[in-house]
């Protein structure tokens, strides 16, 4: 294990070494992925130097303890810097496990109103407003890039980028179908329905991750509808891209000009096609999506949101709490520390 810590510092200073170089400078691609890769590096580097500084240290209380002066103080620090380093070794078999090269990306997030009709719509903004929440407690950045507001509120459908630290890394665990149990407004007798929502996670693609051929896209404009500025419903701004290998069609209609909308849609048809590609290179050598504790699946019941009993529980792991108007205002901490933490377990159980 510690071979591999020495490994990683010796590609840590290898890499910052090439940074320095005056011709990586000038090659943004180049310095781009060079520094992704340090970064990568950079938490199992850090704490490396810990570990090694705490040896170091207790080196020389060790020698400090036949002071007849100093002995009592080194053998009281000696003791405590133990327990630090048995702390920090217990962290070291989950700092080794391989890392997804997607968590430090941004992400464009999808939300559908599925079964259900009205509710799963109005289920549907509750989400976006949930996740709103959670990317703000995060320090995390929201960009609304497509909707479609449902007849009596919330969404058909909705898209937008969460930009931020590590985003991916956190949101990842969110895609798949998404239950609410609760009287819905639209609901004159009372009885509880039980509708849904589905939820579709994606990194955020560069153009160093994939290319799409012009030709391969078909580009239709036309009038956007619903609430906008000056001319929204009157000038052709909106945008509907489709991809035709795969028959991939995605919209945006949210911002002011043709220009930025189409930029917009090309973002989303980007991170579709990269999101189908790591579906297909897993499905061929035989493994799950991402990961045991979900795979990403639009149509796998994930979660539900019980309103009488107040109750949120995530079927992957079995997990509860009897807070759910909190989670509804974004506190998803709990909810995905969990998920991260038994993600991390399985792995090292080799599953």
């Amino acid at each position: 294990m510690i071979e591999r810590f020495e490994a990683i510092e010796a590609r840590y200073n290898e890499l910052q070494n090439e940074l320095m170089k005056p011709e990586v400078f000038g090659d943004i691609k180049k310095a781009t992925e060079l520094n992704k890769e340090q970064s990568s590096l950079k938490e199992a580097y850090d704490v490396y130097q810990q570990y090694k500084k705490i040896l170091e240290n207790m080196e020389n209380d060790k020698a400090m303890m036949k002071d007849p002066e100093l002995g009592e103080f080194a053998r009281e620090e000696y003791n405590t810097l133990q327990e630090e380093k048995e702390a920090l070794e217990a962290t070291f078999e989950i700092l080794l496990l391989p890392k997804d090269p997607n968590d430090g990306k941004d992400v464009i997030v999808e939300i559908r109103g599925a079964a259900g009709g009205d509710e799963a719509n109005i289920f549907a903004g509750d989400l976006y407003r949930m996740y709103s929440y959670y990317a703000e407690s995060q320090g995390w950045r929201v960009e609304e890039i497509n909707s479609e507001e449902g007849a009596a509120g919330g969404y058909s459908q909705v898209e937008f980028r969460v930009k931020g630290d590590n985003v991916y890394s956190k949101l990842k665990y969110e895609s798949g179908s998404h239950r609410v149990q609760r009287v819905p407004e639209t609901e004159s007798n009372g009885r509880i329905q039980t509708s849904t929502a589905t939820v579709l996670v994606m990194p955020e693609v560069e153009d160093i991750d994939i290319e799409i051929k012009d030709s391969d896209l078909r580009i239709d404009v036309y009038c956007a509808s619903g609430h906008g500025g000056q001319g929204v419903n009157t000038t052709p701004s909106a945008v509907r891209i489709t991809h035709l290998p795969t028959n991939t069609v995605v919209t945006c209609q949210n911002q002011r000009s043709q220009q930025q909308n189409k930029a917009e849609a090309m973002q989303v048809l980007k991170a579709r096609l990269y999101e189908a590609e790591l579906e297909r290179q897993e499905a061929e050598v035989g493994s799950e999506r991402r990961s045991k504790i979900g795979t990403g699946d639009r149509s796998e019941k994930i979660r539900t949101y019980n309103y009488p009993q107040n109750r949120v529980t995530d079927h992957r792991i079995g997990y509860s709490t009897m807070q759910l108007q909190r989670v509804m205002d974004g506190a998803l901490n709990d909810i995905i520390e969990a998920l991260i933490t038994e993600d991390q377990a399985r792995k090292l159980r080799g599953e």
